[in-house]
Formats: C-alpha cells, sequence, structure tokens
C-alpha cells in the first residue's frame, strides 16, 4: 500500500540533483522541497530540476518562497518581477478596486510562471500587518490595517487559484510588531492576547475556509506562552485551531533560523514543532543536517495532517511556458501589472 510521504520539506544542494540528494528525497521522511534562488540558473534548468525531483518521488510537493518585492527567487528569463505587497496597499489607499484587480493579477501570473516550471506552491501571502517595527517584515506586508490586509490577500488568493495553486498565510499570529529578526535572534513580543487577536490574528479568522495552509512565526509571544508560536500548542491548537477553526496545513517556519533553536537540535525542533500541530517542518540550507533529521525524527503523521497536506497539490495540469505566453488571461494579468506600476 502507498503510503503518504513524510512530514519534512528540505532543498537540494544546488540547481542538479546528486546522488546525496536523490537519497534523502528517496527517505520516506521526506515530503518535500524547498527552492532558493541558488537552484535557479534558467527556466529550462529549472524545468530540468522539478523533472529530475519528480523522477525520484512523484508525490514531494515542490514549493518556493516566491512572493514578490525582495523576496522572490526566481527573476530573470522571463519570470515577471513581482511588486512589494507594500506596493498594492499603497495602491488600495489610491483606488480600492483597482489594488483588488491588481492583486488577483499578481496572483495568477506569480502561480501560472512557477506552475509552468513544475513547482507546486509558493508560501505566499504574507499577512503580517505593517507596523514600521519590523525590518525582516517591512515592504512584504500589504498594509497596516488587518481589513486591508485581509481583502488584498483573498484577491491575490484567488489569483493564485485561477492558475490552480493554493496559498500560505504568515507569519501566525503575525510577525509585524516583533522588531528583532527571526533569521538571526528570537523576536518577542510582550502584546495581550486580545490585542494581537484583534488586529494581527484577525486575517487568519477573516479569511477563513479560503486559508488553505499557515506558518506560524518564530516569535515568543509572553502573555500567551513561553515558547515560541511555531512550538506552542497553544497557539496552534488552542487559538488556530479551535478558536480560529482553522483546517488546513499548518508549515513550520525553517527550523534552521535562529528563532528556532529554542527547539533545541534540528531533531528536537522538528519533533517539537510536529507535536505542537505542524503538518510538515522545513528544514532549509543546511542538508546534510536535513539528513540527520530524517534519520533521528520519530514520528507518523496522522490521516488528517496527511489529508490536509495532500490538499495542497495544484489542481489541474499546467500548460508550459510556450502555451501559457499564448493564453490571454495571462497577458491581460501582465498588462495589468505593467500598467499599475509604470
Amino acid at each position: 500500500m502507498k503510503t503518504f510521504p513524510g512530514p519534512v520539506m528540505l532543498d537540494v544542494k544546488g540547481p542538479v540533483l546528486d546522488k546525496d540528494d536523490v537519497r534523502r528525497l528517496s527517505h520516506p521522511m521526506t515530503g518535500g522541497v524547498i527552492l532558493f534562488a541558488r537552484h535557479f540558473e534558467n527556466r529550462r534548468q529549472l524545468v530540468a530540476l522539478t523533472d529530475a525531483i519528480r523522477d525520484v518521488r512523484d508525490d514531494l510537493l515542490i514549493a518556493v518562497d516566491h512572493e514578490g518585492g525582495r523576496v522572490q527567487r526566481f527573476r530573470t528569463d522571463g519570470f515577471t518581477v513581482l511588486p512589494a505587497m507594500r506596493r498594492l496597499g499603497e495602491l488600495w489607499d489610491r483606488d480600492v478596486l483597482l489594488a483588488t484587480k491588481v492583486a488577483t493579477a499578481t496572483g495568477y501570473v506569480l502561480a501560472a510562471e512557477l506552475r509552468a516550471c513544475g513547482v507546486d506552491m509558493s508560501f505566499t501571502p504574507v499577512l503580517d500587518l505593517d507596523y514600521g517595527r519590523s525590518s525582516v517584515i517591512g515592504d512584504r506586508a500589504f498594509h497596516r490595517d488587518p481589513r486591508v490586509v485581509t481583502l488584498l490577500a483573498k484577491s491575490l488568493n484567488h489569483g493564485l487559484a485561477l492558475a490552480g495553486m493554493g496559498n500560505c498565510g504568515k507569519h501566525f499570529p503575525g510577525h509585524g510588531f516583533a522588531s528583532a529578526d527571526s533569521h538571526v535572534a528570537l523576536p518577542v513580543d510582550e502584546r495581550e492576547l486580545d490585542d494581537i487577536l484583534n488586529a494581527d490574528a484577525a486575517p487568519y479568522d477573516w479569511l477563513g475556509m479560503a486559508l488553505a495552509s499557515v506558518i506560524p512565526a518564530h516569535v515568543i509571544y509572553t502573555k500567551v506562552d513561553e515558547k515560541p508560536a511555531g512550538f506552542s500548542r497553544i497557539w496552534l491548537q488552542e487559538i488556530l485551531r479551535k478558536q480560529l477553526r482553522f483546517t488546513g496545513a499548518i508549515f513550520s517556519d525553517d527550523l534552521s533560523m535562529e528563532a528556532a533553536r529554542a527547539g533545541g537540535t534540528l531533531t528536537q525542533a522538528a519533533q517539537a514543532a510536529l507535536e505542537a500541530g505542524c503538518d510538515m517542518v522545513l528544514v532549509c540550507n543546511q542538508p546534510e543536517a536535513a539528513e540527520a533529521v530524517l534519520r533521528e525524527l520519530a514520528y507518523v503523521p496522522s490521516k488528517e495532517s496527511a489529508q490536509r497536506l495532500r490538499q495542497l497539490r495544484p489542481r489541474g495540469k499546467a500548460p508550459s511556458w510556450g502555451k501559457l505566453l499564448e493564453r490571454p488571461a495571462y497577458r491581460e494579468a501582465q498588462a495589468l501589472l505593467r500598467s499599475a506600476f509604470a
């Protein structure tokens, strides 16, 4: 009987697979692959890489952080350079209707181009609020107002869905107020729970069933739990699942980040994140360390967890790049982006 792939998402060494990559991808604890800029030389090579991954395992989820602005892994050889999400928020302040149309076009172009190259999903949209405090979030956030964030994210998600791609809201319950960069430090947010729920976490509540997956923040909210949200059953089980009734998949943020070390070794962090309620954990930029996690992790995903991850598989057959360029919807979306940010 074929089983669903494991709960670990890792990366590969470079733009082509080597025998060590193949061994790690073949491991039953591997469930996904995340790509970075170092995995991209040109479109032909990217398609060859995703095809090679599929040749090893056709059940792996291939993902990327491809938001727009400064977080866009593939930017040349025909890929549209997408706006930072703050640009959509600024457009909203001038013209609400146009902003929603451009957000949908952004999501569609983003997803259609990735899928044409064999990538299943992007970890987007960012739902953090723009308090002007967090340099790591900054212009990745749509807006300061959670209502605007929600409506722009809903429009962007619609664009993703038009291309058959799911979505991933991040960083639950909100990274915008914590000033430290969780890549190099452990951010702390000392606000009361009600303040966070009424503002930062509101988009997760309002988007409801339209939100397919979530990444929690590597932030400690001291008035709620001593653990970072991604390791906290209070945040993931009591608040996200029960109070906000979230039914989608939960990915950990990168466990290689400094803020994740509160969880101990990489394997201990992965175990803690999964036991707290994550469905899949990310171990990025350390392939050899990821292999130790695959070897040492003692965890069997539930059927419910497997189903949540299975639902993130893209829908429909994606056109090739050449066929995509011929699609009127794609050409119209690109034209709208050019005119909006000319």
